[in-house]
């Protein structure tokens, strides 16, 4: 697959410490991709990152909800909410990009799940769906078409952040090997990572590996 460097741009959602190893919400091999991305972003011309950006006592943080445990699910105005531990604290360096990333071609970056009683997994709507981030005008603005997405978590913040993207209108990839998923047991038996890829995959949105992608 070819990177067009005018209408493509890699999407790094939430490469940050706390979905780490040794961070407050790990996901699994978190820190593996960490390689890959810095390679993809030599590839790419262009890139915008995403960060949890949380203040203390959040909605989403089981520790504000007494009797509740990390990952039970409560009904909110907007939904159903999984609840989290206390992860992605605003100004914590856990919750910073990571710093072994190479940032010198990421040209905006899109702080999401700043307001205390509204999640945010997605990098252009809170989870209400409605409350806009500003990322798809940036993008617009930009010229952008086609956005190659990778980071943590597959399941959460990257499936909803490419469902996202294919309802505004953007093609979306998503890079497989530079991104990683929780895989809590869902519904009806499978894991929210399988859910997460037919959902996506129903939607047009395509899997690859970074070894896939050469430049025009």
């Amino acid at each position: 697959m070819q990177i067009d460097p005018e209408t493509d741009i890699l999407g790094l959602i939430d490469v940050q410490p706390t979905f780490m190893p040794g961070g407050e919400l790990p996901v699994a091999d978190g820190d593996i991709i960490i390689p890959v991305i810095n390679q993809l972003l030599q590839r790419f011309d262009h890139a915008f990152a995403t960060q949890d950006w949380h203040p203390p006592n959040h909605a989403s943080f089981a520790s504000t909800h007494p009797g509740r445990q990390p990952y039970d699910t409560i009904e909110m105005p907007y939904g159903a909410q999984v609840l989290w531990p206390d992860h992605g604290i605003a100004g914590t360096k856990s919750a910073a990009i990571h710093p072994a990333i190479d940032q010198t071609r990421i040209e905006a970056i899109i702080r999401k799940g700043f307001r205390p009683t509204l999640d945010s997994y997605s990098a252009f709507f809170e989870n209400d769906r409605q409350t806009p981030t500003g990322l798809e005008g940036w993008l617009r603005q930009r010229g952008f078409s086609r956005l190659f997405l990778c980071g943590l978590a597959t399941d959460f913040c990257v499936a909803w952040s490419a469902e996202d993207a294919v309802q505004l209108g953007f093609s979306v990839v998503i890079v497989e090997d530079a991104s990683r998923g929780i895989g809590l047991p869902a519904p009806d038996g499978r894991t929210t990572l399988d859910a997460a890829r037919d959902g996506l995959t129903d939607r047009g949105v395509r899997f690859i590996d970074s070894a896939a992608l050469r430049q025009i």
